[in-house]
C-alpha cells in the first residue's frame, strides 16, 4: 500500500509499526523475485530444452498468468517503498537572484505609474515603498579618439617668442594607439587567447558603426 510522505504520523509507535510492515513487504518482494526467476527458467526450458522437458500449453498459460500477477504485485510494492523513502521537497530551488557583486556600478531605472490618483475614490496615492530588482547589464566597448590640444602663445611686445607645451611621449613612436588600447590588446591576446586578426576584425566593426 503506498504511503504518503506528507501525511506521516507523529507517534513513534505507529511509525515503528509502519516500518516493520515495509520491511515485511520488502522481504515478500524478494520472494516474488525468486519466484519470477524460477518461472523464467521454466520458460527457457520450455523454449530451448529437450522435448521430454518441455511444458504443455496449459502449463505455459498458467505460468504466464502467474507471471503477470507477480509483476503487478511487485510493481505496486516497489512504488509503496519508493513513496515512503522519498523525502518531500519543501525548500525552494537555490537561485542566485539578487546576489550581484556590490562593487559593480549601478544605475537606476524608475518605472512609475502614469496616474497617481486612486482608481476607486480619486484621492492622491501615497507611496508606501517600492519593489527593487537587479539585473546584470553590460556596456559594449566603444572606440573613441583622444584629441591632444597644445595651445601656442606669442609675445605681442617682441613678437619673437612662441611658447608651447612639450608634446607628451607616445607608447609607440609615431603610432596612433593610446596606453589603454595597447593594454586592452595585450590582455585580450595573452589572457583571453584572442588572436590579433580577430581583434582587428572586432575593432574594424566598431569603426564602421555609425
Amino acid at each position: 500500500m503506498p504511503i504518503d510522505p506528507d501525511a506521516l504520523p507523529d507517534d513513534a509507535a505507529i511509525l515503528q509499526q509502519m516500518l516493520r510492515a515495509l520491511l515485511l513487504e520488502h522481504g515478500e518482494l524478494h520472494a516474488e523475485n525468486d519466484k519470477l526467476r524460477l518461472l523464467v527458467q521454466r520458460f527457457v526450458r520450455h523454449q530451448f530444452g529437450r522435448r521430454s522437458e518441455q511444458l504443455s500449453p496449459d502449463q505455459l498459460q498458467l505460468g504466464l498468468e502467474d507471471l503477470e500477477q507477480t509483476i503487478a504485485a511487485n510493481q505496486a510494492g516497489q512504488d509503496g517503498i519508493a513513496g515512503a523513502t522519498r523525502k518531500p521537497r519543501t525548500e525552494p530551488a537555490a537561485r542566485n537572484h539578487g546576489a550581484l557583486p556590490a562593487h559593480l556600478p549601478r544605475y537606476e531605472v524608475v518605472i512609475d505609474v502614469e496616474n497617481r490618483d486612486c482608481p476607486c475614490c480619486g484621492r492622491a496615492l501615497v507611496p508606501i515603498g517600492e519593489i527593487s530588482t537587479e539585473q546584470l547589464d553590460i556596456v559594449p566597448a566603444q572606440l573613441r579618439v583622444r584629441v591632444t590640444r597644445r595651445p601656442r602663445y606669442v609675445c605681442r611686445g617682441c613678437e619673437e617668442a612662441v611658447v608651447i607645451a612639450p608634446a607628451p611621449e607616445r607608447p609607440v613612436d609615431g603610432g596612433m594607439p593610446t596606453e589603454a588600447l595597447i593594454a586592452h590588446i595585450v590582455v585580450s591576446k595573452f589572457a583571453d587567447a584572442l588572436p590579433l586578426h580577430r581583434q582587428a576584425q572586432m575593432l574594424g566593426r566598431h569603426c564602421q558603426l555609425r
